[in-house]
């Protein structure tokens, strides 16, 4: 079963360079590395060696994860998104009920998460309370520390 991620047309062209830089940059480089521990001597007791091996296994292993990823992703056009309800790529005004603080977060996917822009998860507790809710709908958010109610007061694209 794939795992479908949705991203911004920038979030997707993130990706594709991490994955660029990993393979052009990052993978001759622990190539080199272990040509040179290699010509040391003993591989039975040379530590760069494999070390330089474990490095190699662990960036196939995120080049294979990144590359699965971008398979299954899918590139959102924000301008064809419904402002009706909460969706990924949708900016969210939602005021916190039991202290009035108002917060603005964009719904993205889980690669683009980044609080201090205002990008949340549509996986984290937040996000999966606001998706498929409408404004004036009030979303009971489960955390650590206890439940939060907040109100949806304006969704746009």
């Amino acid at each position: 079963m794939s795992n479908v991620s949705y991203y911004t047309p920038e979030g997707f062209e993130n990706l594709k360079r991490e994955l660029e830089h990993m393979k052009a940059i990052e993978r001759p480089s622990i190539s080199k590395q272990i040509a040179e521990a290699r010509d040391k001597g003993d591989l039975s007791e040379n530590a760069e060696y494999d070390a330089a091996k474990e490095a190699q296994g662990l960036l196939e292993l995120k080049i294979s994860k990144l590359e699965e990823l971008l398979s299954n992703a899918r590139i959102i056009d924000e301008s064809k998104l419904d402002t009706s309800k909460v969706l990924v790529l949708s900016k969210v005004k939602i005021a916190n009920i039991s202290n009035g603080a108002v917060m603005n977060y964009t719904l993205v996917s889980e690669k683009e998460a980044d609080l201090k822009s205002g990008k949340i998860s549509v996986n984290s507790p937040i996000g999966k309370g606001l998706l498929g809710k409408k404004v004036g709908d009030t979303v009971d958010v489960v955390i650590p520390s206890g439940t939060i109610q907040f109100e949806i007061l304006e969704i746009s694209r």
